[in-house]
């Protein structure tokens, strides 16, 4: 009997849901290597192995099966073929532009554990998605507001949530759309160099990103009266400044996001609140001239009348801080736990935290590669962003769920 690879589900499933793979049809105990890999939208290779074993039956699945040492990953780990992929291109990040399409995983597997492994096997295909069927994609166009809604299947009203990413510009589909797929309507926002945007920005304007939150709010099928605010890095200081500044905003989840302003000024009506101050006499260079910033940004706290400390005692929403600890662009975990005792001096119970051992500054959505060392968000050189794959990997898988009970929660017990 040829051997033959099953997954489940069968042909196609979300990104962010676990797949089951069983390959059947081997000898008894018989010695194999699997190997994952998948090409970006730029046509890059993300690759991952494990070295394996079958039962004594012949069959291999890898819910029950560990992996062995010398592969990319080893114990039971039944995604480990897709966390641990990693660019054959150094310090490359797997992005999806073009969520309506799948990424292509391949799955082959390979006589024994030699390096290289020996003949093919068997091989198999498997698409995973960002849009589940039936959840719509809409460019938004209105007003000055650049972005994407993507709204669940059916005429129901849907808690809604502004997904803002961090510095770099630009539109990020991937983490809204698989939101929506979770019962959201998710506008993922633009808010700089992206169609007729402004390439670079020296000032933001609140104003823009109220303009997003009454859009939102005037949805026919966006569910009132509030929304929520999903944030990385900069647009973790943004989401806390709406909160703080803005109505309306219920919920909002930080992921890495500093607690003051940072890099670029942002004003509200007359007031303008300047960017934390920075320190680049603090960086440290490593081998390969990578840099580390990561004391670069001076602590929001300690800075003798700083102005850019957002005043989150101001905010009445629920807030959620997800902080990693290994965060070598800011100081997550410290920011986070200091705003939480800042917040409990003022007699707030509105906060709660989730620290991450082991996570960098980059925290996606479950089972996209680490991306441990890139280009860094403000100086534009490669530079440590932190992490350490499986704690990475572990975080992904609990936090995602984290956030939309969050928002679950916020949004729809009103």
């Amino acid at each position: 009997m040829a051997a033959s690879i099953r997954f489940s589900p069968a042909a196609r499933s979300l990104f962010d849901e676990p797949l089951g793979i069983t390959v059947q049809g081997l000898g008894p105990r018989q010695q194999v290597t699997l190997r994952t890999s998948l090409r970006d939208e730029a046509g890059e290779l993300f690759q991952a192995h494990g070295r394996y074993q079958a039962a004594d039956d012949g069959e291999l699945d890898l819910a029950r099966c560990p992996a062995l040492p010398g592969g990319s990953f080893s114990g039971l780990e039944p995604m480990g073929l897709l966390w641990a992929l990693q660019p054959r291109k150094p310090f490359w990040r797997l992005v999806k532009k073009d969520v309506q399409t799948p990424f292509r995983l391949r799955l082959e597997v390979l006589e024994g554990h030699g390096d290289p492994p020996g003949q093919l096997l068997a091989q198999a295909e498997h698409e995973r998605l960002f849009l589940r069927d039936g959840v719509r994609r809409v460019p938004v166009r209105e007003g000055r507001i650049r972005a994407t809604l993507f709204l669940p299947p059916g005429e129901d009203l849907f808690p809604g949530i502004i997904d803002i990413d961090g510095l770099g510009g630009g539109l990020r589909e991937s983490r809204a759309s698989l939101l929506a797929n979770h019962g959201f309507a998710t506008l993922a926002l633009a808010y700089y160099n992206y169609e007729d945007l402004p390439q670079d920005v020296t000032k933001l304007h609140l104003e823009y990103f109220e303009e997003a939150v009454n859009y939102m709010l005037q949805h026919p099928q966006v569910k009132g009266p509030g929304i929520g605010l999903l944030g990385f890095s900069k647009g973790g200081d943004l989401s806390l400044s709406m909160a703080s500044f803005l109505k309306n905003i219920t919920a909002v989840a930080t992921i890495n996001g500093p607690v003051a302003n940072t890099i670029i000024p942002l004003s509200y009506k007359d007031k303008i609140i300047p960017s934390l101050p920075i320190n680049q006499q603090y960086n440290k260079h490593y081998d390969d001239n990578i840099l580390d910033f990561s004391d670069a940004p001076l602590d929001p706290f300690q800075v003798p009348g700083n102005q850019s400390l957002i005043p989150i005692e101001k905010a009445e929403a629920h807030l959620l801080f997800i902080a990693g600890q290994d965060d070598h662009v800011i100081n997550s975990e410290y920011f986070a736990t200091e705003t939480c005792k800042h917040l409990q001096a003022q007699g707030k119970e509105n906060f709660q935290i989730l620290i991450y051992p082991g996570v960098g500054h980059c925290l996606d959505p479950p089972f996209f590669p680490l991306y441990p060392i890139g280009n860094h968000p403000v100086f534009q050189k490669r530079a440590v962003l932190g992490g350490e794959l499986m704690a990475y990997s572990k975080a992904q898988v609990h936090a995602w769920p984290q956030i939309q009970a969050f928002f679950h929660k916020y949004l729809n017990d009103k």
